[in-house]
C-alpha cells in the first residue's frame, strides 16, 4: 500500500515536498517513481529513484526544479518541488516497482505494479 501526502495550493515560484510511505512491500529493493496527471492530459513520468537512491531519472520539464529522494529506514520516498509553475498543477502519484536491479530506474508506467492514491498540487499563477 502506498500513501501519498503533501500536496496543496501554492503560488508560482513556491515549493512543496510530497511524501509517499509504503507498507506491505519490500521497499528497500523497489524502484520508486513519481508521476502526475494534469486535467485533460495523460499521466506522465516525473522522477524515479533506484533502490539505494544512488540513481535518479527525471523528466526534462522538471530538471533543476524537482528532486526525488528516499529514506529506506522510513519506507518513504520524497519529491521536493521548487520554483513551481502553473503548469505543474496536477494530481501526483507515487508508484513502486519490484522489478529491476540495484541501479534501475523506470519511466514507463507498466513497470510499476503498485500505485498510491494521488495527491493534488495546485500552483496559482
Amino acid at each position: 500500500q502506498l500513501q501519498a501526502s503533501g500536496g496543496g495550493l501554492v503560488q508560482a515560484g513556491g515549493s512543496l515536498r510530497l511524501s509517499c510511505s509504503a507498507s506491505g512491500r519490500t521497499f528497500s529493493t523497489s524502484v520508486m517513481g513519481w508521476f502526475r496527471q494534469a486535467p485533460g492530459k495523460e499521466r506522465e513520468f516525473v522522477e524515479a529513484v533506484s533502490w539505494s537512491g544512488g540513481s535518479t531519472d527525471y523528466a526534462d520539464s522538471v530538471k533543476g526544479r524537482f528532486s526525488i529522494s528516499r529514506d529506506n529506514a522510513k519506507n518513504t520516498v520524497y519529491l521536493q518541488m521548487n520554483s513551481l509553475k502553473h503548469e505543474d498543477t496536477a494530481v501526483y502519484y507515487c508508484a513502486l516497482s519490484e522489478t529491476g536491479y540495484y541501479s534501475s530506474t523506470y519511466r514507463t508506467e507498466r513497470k510499476y505494479g503498485y500505485w498510491g492514491q494521488g495527491t493534488q498540487v495546485t500552483v496559482s499563477s
